[in-house]
């Protein structure tokens, strides 16, 4: 059984690949029930989350991945996520990776909101704001990088330190990041967040028209990147529909408050990646992806992994 580490992962999942593979999972699909969650006990507001990802397809691979997220962990200096993921021959059973879940599920994330600007941002966008420091911000930034003519990256973060520590990794890598005390998500072309905030940093008004929205980080009811008038002045878009109406606290949210109903989602990847739905339509439209993650992108970038490492050897 292969064991690939961080260094493996980033090595077998280069972006235009990366992005194809979930491209094609979105397309045909896998069974991929909702994410089991578990609460555990943990400092009073910053319980840890167990949380179980299956996903399988017939006759090729199945793949479940086993992640908790330890929010008290930022006090302590280690990383809020820790994630392993086991993918196997479905025929057979027979284990045939275990892989860091941790970087299988930030390239993965990032990757998806890729594939969702490749729909919905403006191929010319220049400018990233990028709400965030940790190891999915920087694979955001990473990969949008690799994939828009990105002029300036804008890095914030509630902890100044942190944003500084990211830019300056992003600076060493050759990307043009920089810390920044205030955001500005007028002056950017695509605003990206990647945080466990529950209360709203970004609100409608400050959206300029043509700018794309990619939020990441809340993937709980209880959570919220946005505010509700943001997310009804966007084109909506969701990894997963079913996804979206289960955990995704900026739109819950905005449908408690009156300001959408569910028919606001204008379609999901799938839909945009089997041409449902055309995508962003004009220059000054607002569009807006809200993803929660979804266990058969994990699966994707599984097999595309083990697939070019069995390769290589």
């Amino acid at each position: 059984m292969l064991q690939l580490d961080r260094d493996a992962l980033r090595a077998a999942l280069p972006w235009d690949a990366l992005v194809e593979a979930l491209a094609a999972m979105f397309r045909e699909g896998c069974e991929a029930p909702l994410r089991h969650r578990h609460t555990m006990p943990g400092p009073a507001g910053a319980e840890t989350t167990l949380l179980l990802m299956p996903a399988w397809r017939a006759f090729g691979h199945t793949g479940v991945k086993i992640v908790h997220v330890a929010p008290a962990n930022a006090a302590r200096g280690e990383p809020a996520v820790h994630a392993a993921y086991l993918l196997s021959d479905a025929a057979t059973g027979a284990p045939l990776a275990l892989m860091d879940g941790g970087e299988l599920t930030d390239r993965r994330t990032a990757a998806a909101s890729l594939l969702a600007a490749r729909h919905l941002a403006r191929p010319d966008s220049r400018r990233l704001l990028l709400l965030g420091s940790g190891k999915v911000a920087r694979a955001l930034a990473e990969g949008y990088a690799a994939r828009f003519p990105l002029a300036d990256i804008a890095v914030w973060s509630p902890t100044a330190a942190n944003a500084a520590r990211l830019a300056r990794i992003l600076a060493e890598e050759g990307l043009p990041a920089r810390a920044v005390d205030r955001p500005d998500p007028g002056a950017a072309d695509i605003v990206s967040a990647a945080t466990l905030s529950t209360t709203p940093l970004l609100r409608g008004a400050d959206i300029r028209p043509g700018t794309h929205v990619d939020l990441v980080g809340a993937y709980r009811r209880d959570m919220r990147e946005s505010d509700a008038a943001l997310v009804a002045r966007a084109t909506l878009v969701v990894d997963t529909r079913a996804g979206a109406l289960a955990e995704a606290g900026d739109i819950l949210q905005a449908i408690a408050e009156g300001a959408i109903a569910e028919g606001h989602i204008a379609a999901d990847l799938a839909g945009l990646c089997r041409g449902e739905h055309p995508g962003r339509r004009g220059a000054e439209e607002i569009t807006l992806f809200k993803s929660v993650g979804w266990a058969g992108e994990d699966l994707a970038a599984a097999i595309l992994a083990h697939e070019r490492v069995r390769g290589a050897a």
